[in-house]
């Protein structure tokens, strides 16, 4: 099963986490939290000050960064490993989801029903190590951008 969509209440129930986790509620904060919960694709730090900047004008990499940094404590988002050493970030699994990336455009999917059971029990077994939990990142060209290059 593939998931893409979001809640439209996900945003204020992202906001009523942070407040539980003891953070105050900036507007900075809120224009992130607006932009992360609803985005389909993964977004680095850079842009996220581009994109917080349409409404928080003052906004600078250091208040992302700190923003990030409580949304990931509260298990909001997640960062997505790119080949460049950088980290892009997108709203956390729901559940046991797996990630689908883009190269071209960054649009995310999640996924989830594949059994890794066996695969994980293997490599436990040659390992010797007691796997406590996996994060399945697969990376390709989705159908939207295939099209763009088939016009081309």
């Amino acid at each position: 099963m593939i998931a893409s969509e979001t809640n439209p209440q996900m945003p204020e129930e992202w906001l009523a986490c942070l407040k539980n986790h003891g953070h105050r509620i900036t507007a900075p904060l809120k224009a992130l939290v607006e932009i992360l919960a609803v985005s389909s694709r993964a977004l680095g730090p850079l842009e996220l000050v581009e994109l917080g900047r349409k409404s928080c004008p003052g906004m600078g990499l250091v208040t992302v960064y700190r923003a990030l940094e409580k949304m990931e404590e509260a298990g909001l988002i997640q960062r997505v490993h790119q080949n460049q050493n950088c980290n892009m970030y997108l709203r956390a699994a729901h559940g046991h989801e797996h990630l689908l990336l883009c190269l071209s455009c960054g649009k995310i999917e999640f996924f989830s029903g594949d059994n890794l059971n066996e695969l994980i029990g293997r490599i436990a077994q040659k390992s010797g190590f007691v796997i406590r939990e996996h994060w399945l990142q697969l990376y390709g060209i989705c159908s939207d951008c295939q099209e763009k290059d088939d016009n081309q």
